[in-house]
């Protein structure tokens, strides 16, 4: 008996040449990553400066200093935001779920604008800070590992609160359709509190907001990477720590609970790993749309599986290449700019979510021929 029960279509051997082929895939655009930009660097002459073999000291620091912070930074954000959007579609049984959809992403941006424009914090603690990237996360600057620390733990809570919120919704409300809507209409309310901060903030704090709003994998420095790093490490652990609750949840949560697991900490455990993960992509790089919903779908067309355990690193490969190809797109030569990263999102990812709509009629429509 087949993959009907399990939802597993694919045979071992074709998941392990899957991952294989995307991390090959995740592999080849984070060097193109690197190697496209304003100034054009030579494949073969990126490949030698990572081995330490450079042959011109200008395009040593081209790529140490901007591109390769830039590329890790697109690899950590892919990661973290479609495994986000994964685990919030397996909780919430919504294969529309995401965290821009059900309003996490404004959660995370309104504890940003609360921590920059009320608190002041960041502005007491880059106080001396010479310079913001033009480019990148534009409230960061220069800030010391208690700003960048801050900066996480805030957009983490703002995040969860919206989750929490939404979680209580769902528990009043059966129809998934009622509870995206919600989700929506709660996002919209902390927006508006955010535009509310941003209307009374100094003319510089807004402009500098409004900046970062725009979304970009190129302000985090190296210095900063760490700890980008470290919020997406805890919150892919506490995923893969659960990935049997995940498999459950797809089936319903008395499912879950009948084959011994203990849903409400499980549940707490996920939704708390997907604030870190977008919370924490959200304070550094902005609120990013679209990759958290746009990858699970990827991933699902690819790998034909509803297993968590192939789902979870199709899903975040998916997600790597998605953010590398767009952040190749937002710095290709020729724009005399850098692109915010939303747009090309919106761009790459909405023929995604339309050609998923028609790959599952015409698989339902197969179905039913069968």
């Amino acid at each position: 008996m087949k993959s009907r029960q399990t939802g597993d279509r694919t045979p071992h051997k074709s998941r392990a040449r899957l991952i294989a082929g995307l991390g090959a895939c995740t592999l080849l655009l984070a060097l193109l990553d690197i190697s496209v930009g304003s100034v054009r660097i030579p494949f073969a002459e990126v490949w030698k400066t990572l081995i330490g073999q450079a042959s011109r000291q200008e395009w040593t620091t081209i790529i140490h200093v901007f591109r390769l912070p830039k590329m890790l930074t697109a690899m950590l954000a892919g990661a973290s935001l479609s495994v986000a959007g994964l685990v919030l579609q397996s909780i919430f049984r919504n294969p529309l779920a995401a965290p821009d959809s059900l309003g996490i992403g404004a959660g995370a941006s309104i504890g940003v604008a609360v921590l920059m424009f009320a608190g002041g914090a960041l502005g007491a603690l880059g106080a001396g800070a010479q310079g913001i990237g033009t480019q990148g996360s534009a409230i960061l600057g220069n800030l010391p590992p208690l700003g960048y620390t801050l900066l996480v733990i805030a957009a983490s809570i703002g995040a969860g609160v919206v989750l929490l919120i939404v979680l209580f919704i769902s528990r009043k409300f059966e129809q998934v359709v009622t509870v995206l809507i919600m989700g929506l209409l709660v996002g919209y309310l902390t927006s508006s509190i955010v535009s509310l901060l941003v209307y009374f903030g100094s003319p510089q704090k807004v402009q500098l907001y409004l900046s970062w709003t725009y979304g970009s994998f190129g302000g985090v420095r190296t210095n900063e990477l760490p700890y980008l790093a470290g919020a997406t490490l805890i919150g892919l652990v506490l995923v893969g720590g659960d990935i049997k609750a995940l498999n459950a949840f797809l089936i319903g949560e008395r499912f879950a609970s009948t084959i011994g697991i203990r849903v409400r900490a499980s549940r707490t455990r996920l939704l708390i790993a997907a604030s870190i993960l977008a919370g924490s992509v959200t304070a550094f790089c902005g609120p990013i749309a679209f990759l958290g919903i746009a990858a699970p779908h990827a991933a699902r067309l690819l790998s034909r599986s509803a297993e968590h355990r192939i789902l979870l690193p199709v899903t975040a490969l998916s997600g790597m290449c998605l953010a590398l190809l767009a952040d190749m797109l937002s710095s290709m030569p020729g724009y005399g700019a850098v692109l915010p990263i939303n747009p090309l999102f919106a761009l790459i990812g909405s023929p995604i979510i339309i050609s998923m709509f028609f790959h599952r009629d015409r698989g339902s429509l197969a179905e039913e021929t069968e």
